[in-house]
Formats: structure tokens, C-alpha cells, sequence
């Protein structure tokens, strides 16, 4: 099934994105300042995320060895 990987991920990035500017704006109450952190967190791994699903599309598929047939019976 093909994806669009690349959108996804910037999606998510945007959300976690929109999150943090809401509670930059908002000023929650120092026991609950982790929820920045959380939101700078899921920025950084979306943009890990998308560093990765670039450099892994760029690489040349695998060579196919055939076509691969259905077995119906237990080895």
C-alpha cells in the first residue's frame, strides 16, 4: 500500500506545532509546564520522522527476485 508518508508526518509536525503555540499563549501553571516540553518533543521527532522517510525513499528499491507465489501448505 502506498502512502503519502511525507504529509503525514508534516500533518502531525503541525499539530504539535499549533499545540505549542497555544500553550505559549495560554501560560499553564508551573506543575503542568511538561506539556511544553511534550509539544517540543513531538515537533523534533516529526522532523526526525521526516528527515528519515526522505533519505529512505531516495534509496533504489531492492532488486525482485520474481514474482512470489502463494503457498497453501505448511512446511
Amino acid at each position: 500500500m502506498r502512502t503519502n508518508d511525507t504529509l503525514t508526518i508534516l500533518t502531525g509536525t503541525g499539530l504539535w506545532a499549533i499545540a505549542l503555540v497555544v500553550l505559549l499563549v495560554a501560560r499553564p501553571d508551573p506543575e503542568y509546564r511538561w506539556w511544553i516540553w511534550t509539544c517540543v518533543s513531538g515537533i523534533c521527532g516529526g522532523l526526525f520522522g521526516l528527515w528519515y522517510v526522505r533519505r529512505r525513499n531516495r534509496r533504489p528499491p531492492p532488486p525482485s527476485e520474481g514474482p512470489i507465489e502463494p503457498t497453501t501448505s505448511i512446511l
